[in-house]
């Protein structure tokens, strides 16, 4: 057998390439969560709906709604429903993940059905970071465009990442993905990061270059789109199409056929409870992940007194430890298991939940400490998640699990958000809130030691790897 100037035989050399290759796409879509998900668009879009509230109150006078800081109350509708403007980002979030819910396993199933996932990641790629650039035309009281052009580009992220998470069998063995998942997921916190710190140098920059704060975090919106555009184009350099699945369909008749396909998949699932529980498991201690990221700049804001550029300054800690975490889990994984590795992951996220409940209000250091914390476990749990449940789904059908592994994390992620916000409400104090969530990484603890995660691999027909 040859060997490439790498020393690698060349099928080998070829799947290492498509591993670097494969990273990249983590970097890529990082920024639409972060930057324009999490940081920016929230507030923007919530100013442009209180605009238009404003102009109503001039064309209909003063009593139409509250005045002054309140008219974020006041109402402003969408199709026939009226609703306060400051409550738009809250209902658009919800809406935007029911349709998801609705998209995302026919992508899986027209995916798997035409073996064209290349062409696919790159047609959704490119699709979200054209309508996130857009998102720069979004100007004065236009809120509406807003909503269009983020349901697309939710619809397209979510898309493209289920296509991605699919490729991950056909280019790593057994033995590989946890490495190369970790990786990917450091990746994209890295990136992630690096495009944050760069948009808030634009947005606390825009005096000095004669830009307005609309005009700036329009500027964010394109450079977003730009950034998620160009760094797709090496992933999809580097990997490459693979031999199409026995029976799989052109893409005319998958559409239609992709309906059919979810429905035997939803009805073969049950073939395969290992997976099953070991998805449950991975659904209920990442609603607790997700909800301590969206509420922990809340929780220093009410409940620790921080001014703003300290949450900036942790969320940008999380992001780059995260790179860190991410790469440690992998190395964890190889010596002791992936499985070993989550768990003992989950017990550190016990360990941060509790340290969050003693920092105490005003101590900046503390709360930077405990964004180490988090970003040491936030990467690297779902990282090794990710390639665990790989590992669990049954041969060529890879995006249709995948998708419903995204819609599963997307549909319970109201659950971990509800009770932090009912413990605080009930009690009046964010600390109680905050432990609450305990349970959630304690529940999914022990549910995962309970999955024999070995078996359920072999129980797909798949070959387990070394160390598990």
């Amino acid at each position: 057998m040859g060997v490439t100037d790498s020393g690698l035989p060349p099928d080998a050399g070829r799947r290492r390439r498509e591993q670097r290759g494969w990273c990249w796409y983590d970097w890529a879509n990082s920024v639409f969560p972060t930057s324009v998900t999490t940081v920016f668009l929230s507030l923007y879009l919530t100013s442009v709906a209180t605009r238009a509230a404003q102009a109503d109150v001039a064309r209909n006078g003063p009593d139409a709604c509250p005045a002054g800081d309140a008219l974020s109350r006041c109402d402003i509708s969408l199709f026939g429903l009226a609703f306060p403007a400051g409550s738009l980002w809250g209902y658009l979030l919800s809406a935007a993940t029911v349709i998801q819910v609705l998209v995302l396993p026919i992508t899986g199933a027209i995916a798997d059905r035409t073996q064209r996932k290349r062409t696919m990641l790159a047609a959704f790629a490119f699709g979200g970071a054209l309508t996130t650039g857009l998102l720069a035309l979004v100007a004065g009281q236009n809120w509406q465009l807003g909503v269009v052009l983020f349901v697309l580009a939710n619809i397209c992220f979510g898309a493209s990442v289920v296509v991605y998470y699919s490729f991950l069998p056909e280019i790593a063995d057994a033995d590989e993905r946890d490495r190369v998942s970790s990786r990917g997921w450091a990746f994209g916190y890295l990136g992630g990061g690096l495009a944050l710190g760069t948009h808030l140098m634009i947005y606390l920059g825009h005096d000095a270059v004669g830009l307005d704060e609309d005009a700036a975090v329009r500027l964010v919106f394109l450079s977003s789109g730009v950034w998620w555009a160009l760094f797709t184009l090496l992933p999809l350099a580097a990997l490459k199409g693979h031999r199409p699945a026995p029976g799989a369909t052109p893409a005319a008749s998958a559409i239609t056929g992709g309906f059919r396909q979810l429905a035997t998949t939803l009805r073969e699932a049950r073939l395969y409870p290992l997976t099953l529980a070991f998805l449950g498991a991975y659904w209920i201690y990442t609603d607790g992940i997700s909800t301590v990221t969206q509420v922990s700049a809340q929780y220093g804001n009410l409940e620790l007194d921080l001014p703003q550029d300290s949450l900036i300054i942790t969320l940008l800690i999380v992001q780059f430890i995260a790179f860190v975490g991410g790469m440690l889990h992998g190395m964890a994984a190889r010596r002791i298991g992936a499985k070993k590795t989550i768990m003992i992951s989950l017990c550190l996220w016990l360990v941060v939940l509790v340290a969050a409940y003693f920092v105490q209000a005003g101590q900046e250091l503390q709360f930077y400490g405990l964004a180490v914390g988090i970003g040491l476990v936030l990467g690297g749990t779902n990282a090794l998640s990710r390639s665990v449940f790989s590992q669990m789904v049954p041969p060529g059908k890879e995006a249709e699990y995948f998708s419903l592994y995204e819609v599963g994390e997307r549909s319970t992620s109201w659950l971990g958000p509800l009770v932090f916000a009912g413990i605080g409400q009930a009690t009046g104090s964010f600390r109680l809130a905050i432990i609450s969530l305990v349970v959630f990484f304690a529940v999914g603890l022990v549910l995962v030691a309970l999955v024999p995660v070995r078996r359920a691999i072999e129980a797909v027909g798949n070959r387990p790897p070394t160390i598990l």
